[in-house]
């Protein structure tokens, strides 16, 4: 049987535009990525979301709808004005938005301040140059589930309200440790040969072992001016920072 071109239009338009519009009735037809994180897949916390899997492009709604975290608290904590919407805010623009604080307040506060909230692990040694506003640790403190390891660690990872460092915050008397318990902070992943921070240069990461090639291949360009701070240049190419110096980090823990 032959088609005319008229009806041949006709016919392709019907399965084209019907196909999508029963895909979107039965919810198979999905314009954009849906921002869900991964899941613990062992231990105590598994089959819950993972706060280290939060990315830069997810938007605090998203992060309120996976952990349930109120969109007022994370306004709060990450000093965003009141009256606009914290749930369209996209995380990787608070790394624009702090650019000039001396620590980074990025996707890793996000995932930091997430973690404490909910009381679910996280590599504390793996993230020791991640710091968090008075305001956020107040919340956590108040509203937070915080296992007394992570408790000692937001004492001195806190920024003062002038923006200094650190600012050291009391531990709440229900997750303080003893000081007789002699449990220590977790050490697991400690970098003796550098740790990657706001305040690496190219040239501190030559100089922990890493290859003017190896630095090239994660950069996907030529390397820039030695003397540049990482954080600078993922500022000035739209990067997000913290996926830099996860990458980085490693090269630097494979180069000791």
């Amino acid at each position: 049987m032959k088609f005319t071109s008229f009806p041949l239009a006709i016919s392709i338009f019907v399965l084209l535009f019907g196909g999508i519009g029963f895909s979107s009735a039965m919810n198979w037809w999905q314009t954009e990525s849906t921002k869900i994180p991964a899941k613990y897949s062992e231990g105590e916390a598994a089959g819950e979301y993972n706060p280290a899997d939060i990315r830069g492009s997810y938007t605090f709604g998203a992060i309120n709808t996976s952990f349930g975290i109120p969109l007022e608290d994370l306004r709060i904590a990450f000093r965003l004005p009141a009256g606009g919407d914290t749930a369209a805010f996209p995380v990787k623009s608070l790394e624009e938005l702090y650019a000039e604080l001396p620590v980074e307040m990025g996707t890793g506060s996000i995932r930091l301040f997430t973690a404490f909230y909910k009381g679910l692990p996280y590599d504390l040694a793996a993230n020791a140059d991640t710091y968090l506003f008075v305001e956020a640790a107040e919340i956590l403190i108040t509203n937070g589930s915080m296992t007394p390891e992570q408790a000692v660690f937001l004492t001195t990872h806190t920024l003062t309200a002038d923006l200094q460092l650190p600012a050291v915050v009391p531990v709440p008397a229900s997750t303080a440790l003893p000081q007789e318990s002699g449990v220590p902070v977790s050490t697991e992943h400690v970098t003796t040969g550098g740790l990657v921070g706001g305040k690496t240069t190219f040239q501190n990461i030559l100089d922990w072992g890493v290859t003017a090639e190896e630095i090239t291949a994660i950069l996907g360009e030529p390397m820039p001016d030695a003397a540049m701070l990482v954080k600078d240049f993922a500022t000035s190419k739209g990067l997000e920072f913290s996926s830099l110096k996860a990458q980085f980090q490693t090269k630097v823990d494979e180069a000791k």
